[in-house]
């Protein structure tokens, strides 16, 4: 067998959890000086989840006609991923106008992710062996504010970004990508995810796969840890 030594993780779902989404929209209200009352932000939070609308969250219970196909492409272009969610956030009748890309922009911010409870330890025992660390992300932003916010930054060699690569998982091309600014062959490379067909692409190039569960962080307390037992 083969030793690992690489970890590329995933982001949203397994390094960290996006917030609720009626936090989401409690935070766009806030930004944008907007009243709306309790049960007013339960029902139309509920929507937005329904539509899909919050990146990072569940995946749109249908699609508007016009954005089926970006859908598909959206991580690959910065433009077209908030092009695509706003859309879909636009199905949901909101005050005002604004609060479209409020609620967008909300996503990006540190204040709306919450990082598993075992990120940090795990990334700090990969370093402490010697193990390379990178992240790998289908997204469309970017996330490294998101971890040095949060503290994730210090031990990853690498952040590779499907918008800044025009590809996106489960392309094997991406992966490449990442195991060249690892330095590692692919078959010395763990890929660590919560979607079995995209992370789980990686297996294509010969990378190993672990799938991780994409629950809440207080419901994942050590879901990373069997990172440790698979590396040297």
């Amino acid at each position: 067998m083969t030793t690992i030594k690489g970890v590329l993780f995933d982001f949203s779902g397994t390094l960290l959890r996006i917030e609720s989404p009626e936090s989401w929209l409690r935070g766009a209200l806030a930004t944008t000086d907007t009243a709306m009352d309790d049960a007013e932000i339960a029902r139309r939070a509920a929507e937005l989840e329904r539509a899909g609308a919050l990146p990072g969250g569940r995946e749109p219970a249908g699609l508007p006609a016009g954005l089926a196909g970006q859908w598909e492409v959206r991580d690959r272009d910065a433009r077209l991923h908030r092009a695509v969610y706003t859309g879909l956030a636009r199905q949901v009748p909101l005050p005002r106008p604004e609060l479209y890309d409020a609620l967008y922009d909300r996503h990006k911010t540190a204040e709306a992710w919450l990082p598993y409870p075992d990120a940090a330890e795990v990334l700090t025992e990969l370093h402490r062996r010697g193990i390379r660390t990178g992240v790998l992300s289908n997204i469309g932003w970017d996330l490294r504010p998101v971890l040095r916010a949060h503290g994730l930054d210090r031990h990853l060699d690498c952040c590779v970004l499907s918008y800044e690569q025009g590809l996106q998982k489960p392309d094997p091309r991406l992966f490449a990508v990442a195991c060249r600014e690892l330095g590692l062959a692919p078959s010395s490379v763990l890929m660590v995810g919560d979607d079995r067909r995209k992370d789980g692409g990686a297996t294509a190039l010969g990378c190993a796969f672990l799938p991780v569960d994409p629950l809440p962080t207080d419901r994942r307390p050590d879901g990373l840890r069997p990172v440790l037992d698979l590396v040297g």
